[in-house]
């Protein structure tokens, strides 16, 4: 029927039944909408989209003697008579055989009225539940199920679905029984290449065995059910980010195309040639920057990748072609880090760069703020103060962000309405290695650039594991290095010493180790003032000290080629992601680096596997895969700010394969039915209401 084509404007009338609130159920009564509403259920498409977690096997046994306590199991028995409570606080036992054995039904505060109506004396019934031996004798505790003789038993295998409030499963069974009854006839909107090669089965079909699973197996997100149901949420997902690319790559942007002249001065200045993922992905930025449409990438790079060359070569693109550029970082110290480590590119490229933070007030900040609107000043480095309103530039052509994540989505978008007419193309970075799967879902409408080598010149780190009962070899092995002329990070988990987690403070070990060196040691953590931590750390940047005790302030945005010892106190403590990141503060410079992971017994087998995981690689999108298998992905990235979809079937720990896969098929299908009038398209215009993909919805009717 047209009508029941799904079209742009209003949710195609097929879909309305599921969008009905459960409450037209059979058996659904306010108070059991309400203990839905708590799962995040509401309607019938919430519903039908909650599988269950979990199964109980039911054996089916011809006569009570076949029974093995204790196990559960489904018997037809006859009701001999009732044992009402003697005294407060005892049960009432209902007596029951099958002429061979019998069976003691247990009831704790049952209404009298209820249990006689439903398990009259003399009548026969169906019950099944837990059948255990008290005192010699057999009984079942509040049976799971008592219907009437002749009935259909409950399934041998019966899913188990997440409660809350008063909700019983027998409840949740019926209501997902009857929404299943109101499904709507839809066509295939998976490309049936995919649908022949995976062996799945049609939409409805996979629903129906996905709630009726006929063992564990059919619980796994690898049954060939569950795995298509959970395409469809990612497919559904890919296909709004395919859709927000598209209208994206439509928007106008200004062509940057750079000269290269400046890009060659500062590449021949540099003590070594870029790496061939440093030159892939500034000719990836360039040609983006040279299309008419604005740039939207995602350049990733793993610790010591050298992102900040390929921002700053990208920056001069901007540059050569009279424009501007600006590099936007989360926080002060990263601020200043990036414009420190600029200062000497700009030098040889022969521009002007500035910085402009929340510090800068008065005359400088002024001065900056004219020179900026006018054009004098190329290139900009700053907090979220760069997006102020008072900041004005004459030609912003390219805006870069760093570590996205800390930024939220609206304050990237004030930045692109910093270009004037047209909005700047935009780079963001991220030092943290995020899994393919991870990056598809959280960041599928950008282009991505990867960087996965290390820059000539750097070393490998030699990462080495021991107990902290070995403290004073540690202490006599850095005073050796010391001695040697090396400098050294130390880095302890907590500022002060706390009653529930016994970890060692950085204040008693910064009182430690400056007994035993002296002067030569400085603490810096996040509680300090600004200007005593910015001091500890120039310090220790210029050779004043030899020894930093920190806590993870240092994660990111120090960079002290000089240093290379990292000790890690209770480095079990840290997530594995933080643990790569502050390994890589070393390594940075000529000299051989080495990382040692202290770890206080007894250890966790997680602990044991994150610090060996360490020992055995450095490769940052290896240590991140393996931090998605042992924590999932809300811990990642983290679940307040990751932007990361919530699906309801999907798991992106178990199935990022298949991530990738819609993503392709999404944009396939686009490119050959771009205003989605096939079939097909019709079919995945109503996966997208169904899966309420409405910013797709609004996207479509530009076809």
């Amino acid at each position: 029927m047209a009508g029941d084509r799904p079209g742009v404007t209003g949710r195609p009338p097929a879909l309305f039944p599921l969008f009905a609130g459960v409450e037209t159920l059979p058996g659904v009564g306010p108070r059991a909408a309400e203990a839905f509403a708590q799962m995040g259920v509401t309607r019938l498409r919430d519903l039908i989209l909650t599988l269950p977690h979990s199964g109980i096997r039911r054996r089916r046994i011809a006569r009570l003697a076949e029974a093995r306590p204790p196990e559960i199991v489904t018997v037809a028995v006859t009701v001999q008579r009732h044992s009402p409570p003697t005294a407060k606080g005892r049960p009432w036992r209902v007596h029951c055989s099958d002429d061979g054995a019998d069976l003691q039904l247990v009831f704790f505060h049952p209404r009298r009225d209820w249990i006689e109506s439903q398990l009259p004396v003399g009548a026969g019934r169906l019950v099944s539940g837990k059948i255990e031996l008290f005192d010699g004798m057999a009984q079942m505790v509040h049976p799971d199920h008592i219907d009437a003789e002749g009935s259909d038993p409950p399934p041998d295998f019966e899913p188990v679905y997440p409660l809350s409030g008063r909700l019983t499963q027998g409840v949740v069974q019926k209501a997902v029984q009857a929404a299943m009854g109101r499904l709507p006839q839809a066509g295939e909107w998976i490309d049936a290449s995919v649908v022949a090669r995976e062996g799945w089965s049609a939409w409805a079909e996979a629903l129906a065995r996905a709630h009726a699973p006929e063992g564990p197996a059919g619980l796994s997100p690898t049954d060939p059910a569950r795995a298509r149901l959970a395409y469809d949420e990612l497919f559904a997902h890919q296909m709004t980010l395919a859709l927000l690319r598209r209208d994206r790559r439509r928007q106008a942007g200004l062509a940057t195309q750079g000269g290269g002249h400046l890009r060659a001065r500062v590449l021949a200045g540099l003590p070594w040639p870029p790496t061939g993922a440093q030159a892939r992905a500034v000719e990836e930025i360039a040609a983006d920057m040279a299309a008419p449409q604005r740039m939207n990438r995602l350049l990733q790079g793993d610790v010591g990748a050298g992102k900040t060359l390929v921002a700053f070569l990208a920056l001069l693109v901007a540059v050569e072609a009279g424009g501007q550029g600006v590099l936007m970082a989360p926080t002060e110290i990263l601020a200043r880090q990036h414009f420190r480590a600029l200062e000497p590119l700009a030098r040889l490229a022969g521009i002007r760069l500035e910085a402009l933070t929340g510090r800068d007030k008065g005359d400088a900040r002024a001065n900056i703020l004219t020179d900026l609107a006018e054009g004098r000043i190329d290139i900009l480095v700053g907090t979220h103060a760069v997006i102020q309103k008072t900041v004005a530039f004459h030609d912003l052509r390219l805006a870069i962000v760093d570590e996205q994540h800390r930024f939220g989505v609206n304050q990237r978008m004030e930045l692109g309405t910093k270009g004037g007419h047209q909005p700047p193309d935009m780079l963001v970075m991220t030092a943290t290695p995020i899994p393919r799967s991870l990056a598809l879902a959280q960041f599928g409408d950008m282009d991505l650039s990867v960087l996965d080598e290390k820059p000539a010149g750097r070393q490998p780190i030699r990462t080495t594991v021991v107990s902290d009962g070995r403290m004073g070899e540690v202490v006599e092995h850095l005073a050796r290095a010391l001695d040697a002329g090396a400098r050294a990070y130390w880095v302890c988990p907590l500022v002060e010493e706390s009653e529930a987690i016994d970890l060692t403070a950085a204040e008693a070990r910064f009182q430690a180790l400056r007994a035993r060196f002296g002067e030569r040691v400085r603490l810096v953590h996040g509680q300090m003032p600004p200007e005593e931590r910015d001091a500890a750390m120039a310090d220790f940047a210029a050779g004043r000290a030899r020894i930093l005790v920190a806590t993870t302030v240092i994660e990111v945005g120090v960079d002290v080629p000089e240093a290379t010892i990292m000790v890690i106190e209770h480095a079990e403590s840290f997530g594995l992601a933080q643990l790569h990141q502050l390994r890589g503060r070393v390594g940075r410079g000529s000299g051989a680096s080495s990382c040692l992971l202290m770890y206080h017994e007894p250890l966790s087998e997680t602990g044991r596997r994150r610090l060996a995981i360490l020992r055995e690689t450095e490769d940052g999108f290896r240590i991140a895969e393996e931090d998605l298998a042992m924590r999932g992905a809300g811990d990642v990235i983290g679940t307040a700010q990751s932007g990361l979809p919530r699906f309801r079937i999907a798991d992106l720990e178990r199935q990022s394969g298949l991530m990738a896969l819609a993503r392709k098929d999404a944009q396939s299908f686009l490119e050959r039915d771009p205003a989605m009038e096939s079939e097909r398209g019709h079919a995945v215009r109503l996966l997208l209401w169904l899966m309420e993909q409405d910013r797709a919805i609004r996207l479509i009717s530009a076809g």
